[in-house]
């Protein structure tokens, strides 16, 4: 008990850090490792795994000795008679009945050996059908946390702009009031102010959508809050990706797929060209006899009989089927080959269109960045020149208006340009799923 305890406390004290890690505040890397182990795709991915390796062992079984047993009675109703010269011999019993046991071992078959060697492809095909749903795993998740994010940042520079604005909407009363400016500066600032509090409760709303999507897609439990972490500084510092790599297509997991799917249809042919070859196999049985003109004594008395062989099954001529099977056969190969090359040009296609928009999301990145500074300035200056009279109010609100687009538009072009390193690190296979 002492030793079955201590192996399971690491297990205890894992789920309880779990636990109380999901109360508090998820990284981007605790909420993609999270999905893989709770997402439904990647649970029903592995539990196909399980069942693939299941239905090997089915097929493979047929390697090991095949055992059964058979019961038979029959009621004669009418025995068959015989003549032998003047007399009519009756032949038979009324009742007979057997038991059957049987063992068989097949030598030789076509049927297994094909699955003998399929079994290491098949696994394979498992495995990589994993690794696909994992990789979009991280990036679905990946993407639906930046959008998270970029709500909250959108909800984070609306209320800063609607303090900064109510302040303003208060000045511009107080002048009204004390006669210095006329109600149009007021009315203005009343109808900016409408409009920010009106995005504010769009920006609630989006969040607690794009909050239950993420929940979705990581498998996280609907009745529990989800808290993100984040550091825009260290975010920042990972944008930056190798844009000078060759794309080498062995790294496409759909390309991938495609190789274990060629190495299984090549060994479907080949089974086509080992069935004429004979099925063998080795047997045994054993039966007991029973036979009475009465039925409560049938099983009084057994005659068995035993005996071993060997089994040879050869086919001679199936009417061209297996010619047949042979050609369709080699046409799914041709017709493989054909989507192999499709996708070649599709995950390169891929590829140009991820890199290209990656270096156009890089370079909008920096030229937002240094704008936002710009437009913090220009509002100061323009704030201070309104404040002391110098410009009309209309200045104000033209600067508040481009200081709120250029911040919105900075983490815009952030969270852009995350999303699109992760369609390049896709498109050249480099997704860490590990």
């Amino acid at each position: 008990m002492l030793i079955l305890a201590g192996l399971l406390s690491p297990s205890l004290l894992q789920a309880q850090e779990t636990a109380g890690t999901a109360a508090e505040e998820l990284t981007l890397e605790q909420c993609v490792a999270y999905a893989l182990q709770h997402r439904a795709q990647v649970e029903q991915a592995l539990i196909d795994e399980t069942i693939g390796k299941r239905e090997i062992n089915v097929n493979l079984s047929g390697w090991l000795p095949q055992v059964s047993a058979n019961y038979g009675g029959t009621k004669n109703l009418k025995l068959q008679q015989q003549p032998f010269g003047d007399q009519l011999i009756t032949l038979g019993r009324n009742y007979t009945s057997n038991v059957l046991l049987e063992a068989t071992q097949t030598i030789y078959s076509s049927d297994l050996l094909l699955a003998a060697r399929a079994a290491r492809h098949t696994k394979e095909q498992l495995q990589q059908n994993i690794t696909d749903t994992k990789i979009n795993t991280v990036v679905d998740v990946s993407k639906a946390y930046y959008d998270v994010l970029l709500s909250q940042e959108q909800l984070r520079i609306l209320n800063e702009n609607l303090a900064r604005q109510q302040k303003q909407y208060s000045d511009a009363q107080s002048r009204y009031e004390v006669g210095l400016v006329d109600k149009t500066d007021y009315q203005r600032a009343a109808i900016t102010l409408g409009n920010i509090r009106s995005d504010i409760k769009r920006a609630q709303e989006s969040i607690k959508a794009k909050v239950a999507y993420l929940k979705q897609l990581m498998g996280f439990p609907v009745e529990q809050e989800l808290d993100l972490a984040y550091d825009y500084e260290s975010m920042q510092q990972l944008v930056l990706v190798d844009t000078t790599e060759v794309l080498n297509f062995a790294n496409r997991i759909e390309l991938q797929q495609l190789q274990t799917q060629r190495e299984l249809l090549q060994l479907n042919e080949a089974y086509y060209k080992w069935s004429f070859l004979p099925t063998v196999s080795a047997y045994g049985t054993y039966n007991w006899l029973f036979f009475s003109d009465e039925f409560s004594q049938l099983y009084n008395q057994a005659y068995p009989t035993s005996g071993v062989g060997l089994r040879v099954s050869l086919p001679i001529f199936q009417g061209t089927r297996r010619l047949q099977s042979i050609k369709i056969a080699q046409l799914r190969l041709d017709r493989l080959e054909v989507q192999t090359e499709y996708v070649r040009h599709a995950v390169n296609t891929e590829y140009q269109a991820a890199l290209a928009d990656y270096k156009s999301d890089y370079y909008e990145w920096l030229t937002v960045r240094d704008n936002v500074a710009l437009a913090e300035e220009v509002y100061e200056v323009i704030k201070l020149q309104y404040d002391e009279g110098i410009v009309p109010y209309i200045n104000l609100i033209v600067a508040e208006t481009d200081l709120r687009t250029t911040q919105l538009n900075y983490y815009n072009a952030l969270f852009n340009l995350m999303a699109s390193k992760l369609d390049y690190q896709r498109a050249i296979g480099t997704i860490d799923i590990n």
